[in-house]
């Protein structure tokens, strides 16, 4: 199990947005006339890559041609020290990639410019 890995050697935190900086954020949406848009992953660890090789012996699950083998995980899974870290990269990559930007007082607080139809930034 997990409690008898060695502990990483990278780091393995993953950080909450701040109970005050979603309050800000609903301020600033109601008195500009924004809409907040808010989501929850589905089995969000599991869509990130791990950064460390993993391995596993493969259960009746896989198959009898795997079984018994040993096989590399390479997505992170719940239960490693180090998977919380790993979705809030990729996560923090992909919005990156579309755009978004991080906010310097609390990083997990993202947004991107945009323009109302009003014409207004």
């Amino acid at each position: 199990g997990g409690h008898m890995t060695d502990p990483p050697s990278t780091l393995t935190y993953s950080s909450v947005v701040s109970r005050d900086s979603v309050r800000i954020g609903f301020l600033l949406a109601a008195l500009n006339g924004l809409d907040l848009l808010a989501a929850d992953v589905g089995n969000a660890y599991l869509n990130a890559p791990t950064k460390e090789k993993v391995y596993c012996t493969a259960g009746p699950e896989f198959g009898a041609e795997l079984q018994g083998k040993s096989v590399i995980i390479i997505r992170a899974l719940y239960g490693l020290k180090s998977s919380g870290a790993a979705w809030r990269s990729h996560c923090a990559n992909t919005l990156h990639e579309i755009g978004f930007q991080s906010c310097l007082a609390d990083p997990d607080v993202w947004f991107r410019p945009a323009t109302k139809p009003d014409g207004f930034q």
